[in-house]
């Protein structure tokens, strides 16, 4: 049994009146995150994460934020693409790791609904998934609620 990890990093700045997509759901908030596609930056690293587990590149080598037809891409598309891919050379995810540094709105809330729709996408358990929220302290760009970030490891085996 072949077993690979991954690590996945993203940011995106916060706009006001954007919609706020985070794993895979609408968050109400008064910002969104500012990207190509919906910004989901949640999905983003998973997707990386994935990607580089089975070195496949990164999100950027496949839905390049230059090619028009992935403008405002629902990033739940673009996650069941990376999980076609590992299928495909024969992997199956074990579990994703994941955080998220936001000083608002609260994430914890929800995050068994983004469980459970990342979980559908991924075609994996929930209770493999594993979505954790924290804060900077007010410090930096995410303290100053000018941005939000996220980072995901990941574990993929191949029998």
């Amino acid at each position: 049994m072949k077993i690979r990890t991954g690590f996945g990093y993203d940011v995106h700045q916060l706009q006001a009146g954007l919609p706020f997509w985070l794993g895979g759901i609408q968050v109400p908030h008064t910002h969104g995150a500012l990207g190509h596609s919906d910004a989901d930056v949640l999905i983003h690293v998973i997707c990386d994460a994935l990607l580089g587990a089975a070195n496949l590149r990164d999100i950027g080598f496949h839905f390049p934020d230059t090619d028009p037809q992935y403008k405002g891409i629902d990033s739940k598309r673009l996650l069941a693409e990376v999980v076609r891919l590992l299928q495909e050379r024969g992997y199956s995810i074990s579990n994703i790791d994941s955080t998220i540094c936001l000083e608002a709105p609260k994430v914890n809330p929800h995050i068994p609904e983004m469980q459970r729709v990342l979980a559908e996408v991924m075609g994996i358990d929930a209770d493999d998934i594993s979505i954790k929220a924290t804060t900077t302290e007010k410090l930096g760009f995410v303290g100053r609620r000018e941005g939000v970030a996220a980072y995901a490891s990941v574990l993929i085996v191949q029998p």
